[in-house]
């Protein structure tokens, strides 16, 4: 076959190399091919794997067939597992374990001011500020340090992308403190995420009002200002501050608050405040401004108790006239009944009766004037024909309650359309003829303006807006 001879001859330098024909002439190659594609003499596990694969493609082939069929409207509905399923336990068992791995990556208190005490350590101090600093390389240095103390777990915080997101000075240096906080806060909001998906029982990505009290529950005897609450009071508690959450969460009113909603809300950041301890770093008045401080819940129960004069549960409209000393408008009091209290299904005695839920609502509306969920509330109310914007005539008729009042109360004369082009002034409404509640949230003054029109107390305040700023500024200037 060879045409050299055995010592060498043949063998050239020059001599082309060998073309080897390709894999497909080969015949041990087709054979080999032919044996597995009839799936002769594969063990079981091969000859299941291939049966798998048939049995998803077939499923992915019939999805397909069914979606050219239905056209370009995707699938926008998911049937969930059924309760006890074998697909709603291993749904269950999955995420249990996602959320084990992500527990486990977590850095703990201890991991926490190790980190602390390394950045402490291998910093510097400008000498201009003497704030606590570090460049680049400290940055790098300090990561070898944390990973070889604390493990790899906390690597992910000393990347290039992180430390561009804080303020440099002139020598390419960020301060070490803003650089902890933020390893801090995203630790406790991953801490806060992984606890609410817990609770989440479909595993939907929202909680209910049932799931939002309990993830509260579990944190009252972690914060220091709460874990003093009488017992009888944490159900109530709980009731209260959930309902915060989903006033500004839910503002469509579904029954169910996105959890990436919720852990951005300034809401969770206002809970967490309760950590201070309330003897030393709170004041009385902060913490009566807190919606979650148990002063405030206290407060807030107490009021609807005190209003609910014939103890059945809800409030009429003549218990909710006496709502902050009668100072709210009678049309306003009519309009929050037709347009946020929901008659009662059961006979006609309790038609038009607010419960406990709508009464929160109107308390938080009320205390949040000039943020966008709080000002939708009352502009529905200030909305008398439901056409979404306010005419001259609306302004008229709403603040002709007002007017009443104020004289009633022995103040001086007022021309009504007078406060109306102010308000129209204040407002600077798109278009001229009509104030929409786009008009209201662009002018930030919409919580002012729908204070005018709803309670005295409030116009009251507006026209002595400046004997008021002036009481604030003396005590400073005393101080």
């Amino acid at each position: 076959m060879y045409s050299g001879s055995s010592d060498g001859e043949g063998h050239e330098p020059s001599a082309a190399p060998r073309r080897l024909p390709p894999a497909s002439s080969m015949l041990w190659v087709r054979n080999l091919r032919r044996f597995i594609g009839s799936s002769a003499g594969l063990g079981s596990e091969s000859l299941m794997e291939l049966e798998t694969k048939r049995i998803l493609l077939d499923i992915f082939n019939e999805k397909q067939q069914k979606s050219a069929e239905a056209g370009t409207i995707p699938s926008f509905y998911k049937r969930k597992p059924e309760e006890g399923s074998i697909s709603q336990r291993v749904q269950r068992l999955g995420k249990f374990r996602f959320l084990k791995k992500q527990t486990d990556l977590l850095l703990n208190a201890d991991d926490l001011d190790a980190m602390w005490v390394c950045l402490r350590e291998n910093c510097v101090i400008d000498d201009a500020t003497g704030a606590e600093k570090m460049n680049y390389e400290d940055f790098c240095h300090i990561a070898s340090v944390c990973t070889e103390q604390i493990g790899p777990k906390c690597r992910r915080f000393f990347s290039p992308s992180n430390f561009m997101k804080f303020e440099k000075d002139e020598s390419g240096r960020i301060a070490i403190l803003p650089f902890y906080l933020y390893v801090m806060r995203t630790v406790s909001l991953t801490q806060a995420r992984i606890d609410m998906s817990e609770l989440d029982e479909d595993s939907d990505g929202f909680l209910q009002p049932h799931e939002m009290e309990n993830y509260i529950k579990g944190l009252i005897p972690n914060l220091a200002q709460l874990c003093d609450m009488p017992a009888a009071f944490e159900q109530t508690y709980c009731r209260i501050a959930a309902h915060k959450f989903f006033f500004f969460c839910d503002p469509h009113k579904r029954g169910k608050a996105c959890i990436k909603k919720v852990l951005l809300s300034n809401c969770l950041q206002e809970l967490m405040e309760l950590h201070q301890e309330s003897e030393e770093e709170v004041t009385d008045t902060e913490q009566a401004e807190n919606w979650f401080s148990l002063t405030s819940a206290q407060r807030i129960c107490d009021m609807f108790l005190a209003l609910e004069k014939d103890m059945n549960g809800t409030l009429s409209k003549q218990e909710l006239r006496e709502y902050a000393d009668g100072t709210l408008t009678d049309i306003f009091i009519e309009r929050v009944f037709d347009d946020h209290v929901r008659r009662a299904k059961s006979g006609a005695g309790n038609a038009r009766e607010m419960d406990f839920e709508s009464y929160l609502d109107f308390v938080l509306a009320l205390e949040n004037k000039d943020t966008p969920e709080g000002l939708t509330y009352l502009f529905r109310c200030l909305d008398i024909h439901g056409r979404g914007f306010l005419t001259t005539a609306d302004i008229h008729t709403l603040f002709r309650d007002v007017h009443q009042k104020w004289i009633d109360g022995g103040n001086y004369e007022l021309c009504i359309e007078d406060v109306r082009d102010e308000i129209w002034d204040m407002v600077k409404p798109a278009n001229p003829l009509k104030i929409t509640l786009a008009d209201l949230l662009a002018c930030k003054q919409g919580g002012t303006v729908a204070s005018m029109l709803i309670d005295v107390r409030g116009f009251w305040a507006h026209d002595n807006r400046e004997n008021l700023l002036q009481e604030e500024e003396e005590p400073e200037e005393e101080g």
